[in-house]
C-alpha cells in the first residue's frame, strides 16, 4: 500500500512538474501574441489617414499593405473598367468602393486560407484627374488635388479665354451615369473625376 501512495505521489509530483517548465513557456506565447497584436495595431495606426467617404474610381493610384507580408504589398492605378489585380485574389472590382470597404474586403479574402489575422491598410497615393473643357487656354486633364476650387482649377488650365463666360460653368460628377451637367460656381469645390465645361458668353 505505501508502494502505491509513493508511486502516486512520484507521477504527482512529475505532472506539477512538467506544468511547471510548461508555464514560463505558455505565458511567453501568450505574451509573444500580445505583442504581435499591439504591434499590428500601432503599424496601422502609423498608415496616412485617408478620407473614409472618398469614392475609388478609374485613374485613382492606390497603396495596399499587409502587416509583415511584403509580397502582399503593392502599388497599383485603377484601370479603365475599375479592376485590378491582387496577389490570391485575382480579379478585384473597385469602382465605387471606399478604402475601408477595400480593406475588408482583402481581409476577408486572404483569411483564413492564407493567413490568420492579416492587417491591411489602403491608401491613396495620387487622386484620378479632374477635366476642364470649353472656354479655357488649355482645356484637358489634371491631377485633382484636395480643396481645389473652380476658379483654380480654371487656373491650372491656362486660365479664361476672351469669350468665356464666368456664369455659365457646367460639371458633370464623375459616377453620375445619367451624365447630367449641373451649375457650378468659381468658389464651388471640384471632385475627383469632374468633367468642368466652361461655355462661351453671348456677347
Amino acid at each position: 500500500m505505501g508502494d502505491r501512495q509513493d508511486v502516486a505521489q512520484g507521477y504527482r509530483a512529475k505532472a506539477v512538474a512538467q506544468a511547471a517548465a510548461w508555464l514560463p513557456l505558455a505565458v511567453l506565447g501568450g505574451l509573444l501574441v500580445a505583442a504581435a497584436t499591439l504591434s499590428a495595431q500601432a503599424w496601422a495606426q502609423s498608415q496616412p489617414v485617408v478620407d473614409t467617404s472618398y469614392r475609388l474610381g478609374t485613374g485613382d493610384r492606390i497603396e495596399i499593405r499587409v502587416f509583415g507580408e511584403p509580397d502582399l504589398s503593392i502599388e497599383t492605378r485603377i484601370g479603365d473598367d475599375g479592376i485590378i489585380v491582387y496577389p490570391f485574389l485575382g480579379e478585384l472590382n473597385l469602382s465605387g468602393m471606399t478604402v475601408r470597404e477595400l480593406e475588408s474586403r482583402i481581409v476577408n479574402g486572404l483569411r483564413p486560407d492564407y493567413l490568420v489575422n492579416p492587417t491591411v491598410t489602403v491608401s491613396l497615393v495620387e487622386y484620378r484627374n479632374f477635366f476642364i473643357y470649353g472656354a479655357v487656354r488649355s482645356p484637358g486633364g489634371f491631377p485633382f488635388q484636395p480643396g481645389l476650387s473652380v476658379r483654380q482649377a480654371v487656373a491650372v488650365a491656362g486660365g479664361f479665354t476672351e469669350r468665356a463666360s464666368r456664369n455659365r460653368i457646367v460639371v458633370v460628377r464623375d459616377g453620375d451615369a445619367s451624365g447630367n451637367e449641373q451649375s457650378i460656381s468659381l468658389d464651388q469645390t471640384v471632385q475627383p473625376g469632374d468633367t468642368i465645361t466652361v461655355r462661351e458668353s453671348f456677347f
